[in-house]
Formats: C-alpha cells, sequence, structure tokens
C-alpha cells in the first residue's frame, strides 16, 4: 500500500487510511472488547458443545453463533476500509437483532433455554454488554463513514 505524507498507508481499493481506520481512537476499544468476547464466548461454547451439547442444545449453538460473529467483527475493525467497515457495520446489525431475540425468547419463555447463552437476557450476565457493544460499534461505524475534514 502506497504511504502518505503523515506516514499512514493508504488503500488503494477503499481510498481509506488504513492507519487511521475503524479500528483506531473509539474504534479501538470495540476492538478490545470485541477480542475479548470473541475469546470468551468461542472458547465456552466449544466447550460446552463438546461436554454438555444434550442439556442446551439450542444455547450453545447459539453462544457459537455469537462467538462466530464477534470474530467477524474483530477482524473488520481490525482490518480496517471501507469494505471492512461495511462488514462490521452487517455484523453488528445481526448481533443485535440476535440480542433483542434470544433476550426476548429467554424472558418469554426461559424453559426453551435450560441454560444461558451469551445473549440471554440481553445480556445480563455479560452486564449488558452484548446489548450495548453492537449499538456502540453500529454508531461508531456510521460515524467513521462520513467524510473526514482535512486541515
Amino acid at each position: 500500500m502506497p504511504e502518505t505524507a503523515d506516514g499512514t498507508t493508504q488503500d488503494a481499493a477503499s481510498g481509506t487510511d488504513a492507519g487511521k481506520g475503524i479500528g483506531r481512537g473509539p474504534g479501538r476499544l470495540l476492538l478490545s472488547l470485541y477480542g475479548v468476547f470473541t475469546v470468551a464466548a468461542l472458547s465456552r461454547s466449544i466447550y460446552q458443545i463438546s461436554a454438555q451439547f444434550g442439556e442446551a442444545p439450542l444455547a450453545y449453538l447459539l453462544s457459537l453463533l455469537a462467538g462466530i460473529v464477534y470474530a467477524v467483527i474483530t477482524v473488520a475493525l481490525w482490518r480496517g476500509g471501507e469494505n471492512a467497515r461495511k462488514v462490521a457495520l452487517v455484523s453488528c446489525a445481526l448481533e443485535l437483532i440476535g440480542v433483542l431475540t434470544v433476550g426476548t425468547l429467554t424472558l418469554a419463555d426461559s424453559s426453551a433455554f435450560p441454560d444461558q447463552t451469551v445473549w440471554s437476557d440481553y445480556g445480563m450476565g455479560y452486564v449488558f454488554l452484548p446489548l450495548v457493544i453492537p449499538v456502540s460499534g453500529l454508531l461508531w461505524l456510521r460515524r467513521a463513514a462520513q467524510p473526514q475534514k482535512t486541515s
């Protein structure tokens, strides 16, 4: 990638500065949180699927799905650029839909979920971060899409 005057690299495909991507500034906090959630959700779900699958298959598969979504968002934030921003935007929207759907279902019929998922009760077991993070991500990614003023 060609280097700009300030030392960042220019992404020819997206026309954005890769060094000032969506994983910079406030995006760095999102990147960190999604990285932690990726490891937590995937490791928990892999263990549960391998050791306890018969107890709550739906809950464990939903946790695996959450971990995969978190991983996609983490990679997109890390990569930066316009295409990655779009992938992260769609993934955050899907995550929010998942949190709202699973959260509502677990409150409406807790017997359908004999064990907790990452998204159960709107992420109450994770201090509601699974609900807050996608909203924050959507706001950040929307802001990152706006053209930046140059001095």
